[in-house]
């Protein structure tokens, strides 16, 4: 959209209100027309600069010439960042008002994006070059690596790049941090809290590679960074900042320069452990094992004739530090021997590692090792000893598709633990490696751009890919899992109501037409389990606004509640008992909108729990009202149609045989086959707890009987056994629609009718 440059007040005046022939319009007219048509003027021309590019007027894409970079002398009085703010969580140090600020553009410079994708982007901005000096010394504050060179650049050359710092999400400090042992820490806090928009370092990255130093080699980086992200590799449970740090790998240079073999070795080792840094007792714990097991695994050691040089740049690498140029190998050469132990057989590395199915990633005296990113570039499955290590990407991959992990207490168990791995999952494993390692890891520049996708999906998460995405990838072509839907389930496609019936026409009738004034409700099916007496003729079904289907099964099976009819054309599906005739349109249609959010759980109304009984060493089914919950009665509840597939063709054991004899314990088995494979508790919705029918005797209903609660405790019990553990999740969660309880008034809430308890 383009402007005329001479747009005059007159030219406006004529076309916002022009004036009868013959006529002139008043003067206070005429000046209201003029500065309103000033105002569009300015409009325009603001919209324009808008529109003209993503950095602000005047502001140039950051130059990366290495030629003259200007110093910066910090003064011995110069303010010190913070410390690290260990506490820190994306909702208290992170300030998500920046992002989104990016006006909406054709083109962002960095190729193709539209205005209303471009808005909802990260926009990061990085500093200027700079060389930070001490007052006193003149001594660096850090000294600038080729690797953060091309992390700077892969920034830049970046869609997410903006050369604006007023519309910044992020901000990326040029001070090089990758290796701690190669800057001096106080100078760069003092750098850090000099920075212009440092702001206590909030929304600020801070990358490393090579944490700590000796003797402690700490798992983060010791640098006083405050609210900053650290973008980190090595870091273990206690130093990881869960959903505001980023982990990545620790860097293998020597990966790009190596080139693997075209037709690479037969894997005819089971384990290779080929790590140098390896702690005592865990090389002395593999010398035996070699022993025990000399085909299956390959255990490496430096050669006794390295020169001491070649020995020295070992413990300076071992040590987590860069060589200096004296102890650099010759350019271009790549050759690392290493010898077998007790054969003492030469191997190049990291060729050798081709011929291994797994290889060992130990803990050395840093927790992440350049070890895991060489054995995936390898393609062989990494075994990762290290406890409370924190994979790269963790929040994103599922590293159980692509690693073993074992406990360091374990490692005399390594060789049975990977024997009874069977082919079939090592294959699978390593069809994963090759693609995972391919996407996100092959490179420096594929790392950072991972980071940069990992931190948009966390800022903008309705944007956000799916586990399917990570993990599996569009290339695999596979059908997609609905356990890993997007965030929200769409709205318009509704629920389809599964209505369990065997002979009460009243209670049935009273159900489906409340079942009707369900806004979200597109179908009822009527599944009738009398085999004794025919439905009714749908002519004497209540008159409704919504399809009826009635369904006549073959045998009186609870289990027929769960068949996946192939009338049920919605993903959400509503199992509700014909008695379950308290519940209104707006607990209904409430309990709908919170499945959509939890589509991989059991969502519904009444809910009981499992506790341990001390006296019996049993598990016992509970019915009384906690506030701890683990199951949600499929009486009344909404589940995904994948779950009624599983539990018809896939149910572990004769869990669904023994329900059908007993006629009891669905609900239940449905609970054990959800929580088992999403490890997820489900969610109760509402706070009404009573469901009784009135109109029904207690003769009727199945709870009724005194065995009940005894044969559903045997249940659980019986289940726990046949899934060889127990699946079931407890919680403290319940759902209430928002001012629920709020003196508001009711045109204000959107689900008013919520029943008590």
């Amino acid at each position: 959209m383009t402007f005329p440059l001479k747009f005059s007040a007159k030219k406006a005046q004529e076309l916002l209100l022009p004036s009868a022939p013959g006529k002139k319009q008043p003067p206070h007219v005429r000046w209201y027309v003029a500065a309103g048509a000033m105002v569009l003027l300015l409009l325009a021309l603001l919209l324009l600069g808008g529109l003209g590019g993503h950095g602000e007027a005047g502001a140039e894409r950051l130059s990366l010439d290495l030629a003259d970079i200007p110093p910066v002398v910090l003064d011995k009085e110069a303010e010190l960042a913070r410390a690290r703010n260990r506490n820190c969580t994306y909702w208290d140090c992170f300030n998500v008002y920046r992002c989104g600020q990016r006006a909406p553009t054709l083109d962002d410079g960095g190729g193709g994006g539209d205005g209303e994708m471009d808005a909802e982007r990260i926009s990061i901005y990085v500093y200027p070059l700079k060389e930070y000096l001490d007052a006193d010394s003149r001594r660096p504050a850090g000294q600038l690596s080729r690797e953060f060179y091309r992390i700077v650049q892969t920034v830049v050359d970046s869609p997410y790049y903006t050369a604006n710092p007023n519309e910044a999400c992020l901000f990326l400090p040029t001070l090089d941090t990758l290796n701690q042992n190669r800057i001096d820490t106080t100078l760069v806090g003092k750098a850090l809290a000099s920075l212009p928009y440092w702001e206590n370092g909030e929304n600020h990255l801070i990358f490393n590679f090579l944490p700590g130093t000796r003797p402690d080699y700490s798992t983060v980086l010791d640098v006083n960074t405050d609210r900053a992200i650290i973008v980190g590799a090595g870091f273990d449970s206690w130093t990881y900042r869960t959903e505001f740090d980023v982990s990545v790998p620790v860097y293998s240079a020597a990966l790009e320069e190596y080139r693997w073999p075209e037709q690479p070795a037969d894997r005819t080792v089971l384990l290779v452990a080929a790590q140098l840094n390896l702690f005592p007792r865990q090389f002395r714990i593999l010398q035996e094992l070699t022993y025990d097991y000399p085909n299956e695994l390959l255990l490496l050691q430096r050669c006794p004739t390295t020169t001491a040089k070649v020995d020295e740049l070992a413990d300076l690498v071992a040590g987590g530090q860069q060589p200096d140029e004296a102890h650099r190998p010759p350019a271009g050469s790549t050759e690392d021997v290493r010898c077998s132990f007790p054969h003492g057989n030469e191997h190049e590395y990291p060729a050798l590692l081709t011929t291994g199915t797994f290889c060992l990633v130990a803990r050395g005296v840093r927790l992440g090792q350049p070890a895991l990113l060489e054995a995936m570039a390898a393609g062989c499955i990494p075994v990762v000893m290290a406890d409370n290590y924190v994979l790269p990407f963790a929040d994103l991959l599922d590293w159980e598709l692509l690693a073993v992990r074992l406990h360091e207490a374990n490692l005399h168990t390594i060789v049975p633990v990977l024997r009874a791995i069977s082919a079939e999952r090592v294959a699978e494993m390593q069809a994963q490696i090759r693609s995972v390692y391919r996407r996100y890891f092959a490179s420096l520049d594929r790392i950072v751009l991972t980071v940069l996708e990992q931190l948009n999906d966390r800022i903008f998460p309705h944007r956000s890919r799916t586990y399917l995405h990570w993990n599996v990838g569009p290339e695999a072509g596979v059908t997609q899992n609905p356990l890993f839907l997007p965030l929200i389930a769409p709205k318009a496609q509704g629920f389809t109501a599964v209505i369990l019936t065997y002979d009460r026409l009243e209670s049935l009738y009273i159900l489906i037409q409340k079942l009707a004034t369900v806004p979200s409700l597109q179908k009822m099916l009527v599944v009738w389990n009398n085999q004794r007496k025919a439905p009714p003729h749908p002519s004497l079904f209540p008159k409704i606004g919504k399809p009826l289907k009635i369904i006549q099964t073959a045998a009186n099976r609870l289990s027929n509640r769960f068949y996946p009819y192939e009338e049920i054309e919605t993903e959400a599906i509503l199992t509700i008992d014909d008695d379950i005739v308290m519940l209104t349109a707006d607990e209904l249609d409430f309990g709908y909108e919170v499945w959509r959010e939890y589509p991989d759980r059991i969502v519904g109304f009444p809910s009981r729990t499992h506790v341990w009984d001390n006296a019996t060493g049993r598990w016992r089914y509970e019915s009384e009202w906690t506030n701890q919950i683990s199951m949600v009665l499929t009486g009344a509840a909404f589940h995904h149609k994948y779950w009624s597939y599983l539990y018809t063709h896939a149910m572990p054991g004769n869990i669904k045989e023994w329900v059908d004899e007993h006629m009891n314990c669905e609900d239940i088995a449905m609970n054990f086959l959800v929580s088992n494979v999403t490890n997820k508790p489900p969610i109760k919705v509402a706070p009404r707890k009573k469901f009784k029918c009135p109109e029904c005797t207690n003769n009727e209903m199945l709870s009724a009987d005194l065995n009940h609660m005894t044969e559903r405790t045997a249940c659980i019990n019986r289940f726990a056994e046949i899934y060889g553990t127990m699946p079931l999740r407890t919680v403290e969660f319940r759902a209430d629609p928002v001012l629920f309880k709020d003196n508001f008034p009711e045109k204000l809430k959107r689900f008013n009718d919520i029943g008590s308890l």
